[in-house]
């Protein structure tokens, strides 16, 4: 049995509006092994974007325990927090959240910069994962210059370029077209083939079926949690391709 990276604990999540206390997530315990590529499912309000971010330490829960890889990612401060994530996280968003101005190349150097990696290093790293994700040719374009699944594949490569232990993607195929969507699971499945820990958040049933495990929310509860035998983006896109051919 391979060892939980992420454990959840008896985790409550509220915000308060005026003198009303709205509960977000309530009495969640979740295990997630590395290496697993698990879906959060729901409905928009059922609380799975906030666990994505309770999980990034992006915020805090009212009560109850998140621990990473040994590290209880709800007792960090601010500082530590953005150490943390910087070392072991990598975001995908459904946006890109790419800069216009720069290239495809500064961006995916961005996380690289900010950990203090020479000119030199950052520029060889960022290269490396464009290859990885088939962008080594699109090096210098801007965001303008790419579609939209050529963007989203800048910014997976921004989101490995740190070799984090964990990819946490909200809804990466929400803003594409259906094939372009199947291309970016091909490249989860891979990424995941080769031991990355991925946590996904789709509301769209045909997206998490590329996933091994799906987890499923409603009104802040986990109301299903079923590992699956997962689609093969790879064999969907060999299948567009015959129906094309056809």
């Amino acid at each position: 049995m391979t060892a939980a990276l992420i454990q959840v604990q008896d985790l409550y999540k509220s915000y308060q509006r005026d003198s009303l206390e709205i509960p977000v997530l309530r009495d969640i315990n979740l295990e997630i092994a590395e290496g697993e590529f698990i879906a959060f499912m729901g409905p928009s309000g059922s609380g799975k974007t906030t666990l994505l971010n309770l999980i990034a330490g992006i915020d805090k829960p009212t009560s109850g325990k998140i621990i990473i890889a040994g590290i209880d990612v709800t007792d960090l401060n601010e500082s530590e927090l953005a150490v943390w994530r910087s070392r072991n996280v990598g975001f995908i968003f459904q946006f890109y959240n790419l800069i216009p101005v720069l290239t495809a190349l500064e961006n995916v150097e961005l996380p690289l910069m900010y950990a203090n990696v020479s000119v030199s290093d950052r520029h060889a790293r960022a290269l490396d994962k464009l290859k990885q994700v088939g962008l080594g040719e699109r090096a210098d374009h801007q965001p303008s210059q790419l579609s939209g699944g050529q963007q989203q594949r800048v910014a997976i490569a921004r989101a490995l370029v740190n070799n984090p232990a964990l990819i946490l993607a909200d809804e990466p195929t929400g803003a594409l077209d259906s094939r372009t969507s199947v291309e970016i699971m091909a490249l989860l499945q891979e990424l995941n083939a080769g031991g990355m820990t991925i946590v996904l958040v789709t509301h769209e049933h045909d997206v998490a079926a590329f996933a091994s495990r799906e987890v499923h929310f409603r009104d802040g509860k986990v109301v299903s949690d079923e590992r699956q035998a997962p689609r093969s983006a790879r064999s969907v896109l060999a299948e567009l391709d015959i129906g094309v051919a056809a």
